[in-house]
């Protein structure tokens, strides 16, 4: 369930994103109460998604994600350019996401409990 919540967030996230560049600059009511409305609803769902998922995982999902198909909905819906120092941009932050999704926190067995504090040394407290 967790990651449907961060799916309705990317979603959420992504209608705002949208709707703040039709705003242009909270100039029109309609896309402005919008925004408001998708954004609210994109931080309510992320934090009810991490009631499970951890912190930096949601959160390099959501950004990432969301940055990909941000990129995407600017080059199909509002015509804006993009290169290639973008895409490579792009290509990097996906494969972060999917290296921490692999590897990250809850994939090995060094994983700590909920309640166990990690230090800088390493130690566990």
């Amino acid at each position: 369930m967790a990651y449907l919540y961060l799916a309705l967030a990317i979603i959420g996230e992504l209608i705002g994103s949208s709707l703040l560049k039709a705003s242009e600059g909270f100039s029109k009511l309609y896309p402005t109460l919008g925004l408001i409305v998708a954004f609210v609803s994109c931080f309510f769902f992320l934090s009810l998604s991490l009631k499970t998922i951890p912190l930096n995982a949601a959160y390099a999902i959501w950004s990432g994600l969301g940055l990909v198909a941000t990129a995407i909905i600017s080059v199909l819906i509002w015509k804006e350019k993009i290169n290639m120092a973008s895409i490579a941009g792009i290509t990097l932050i996906l494969a972060g996401v999917i290296i921490l999704n692999l590897f990250g926190p809850g994939h090995d067995e060094s994983s700590h409990e909920a309640g166990e504090t990690l230090t800088v040394d390493g130690k566990t407290e």
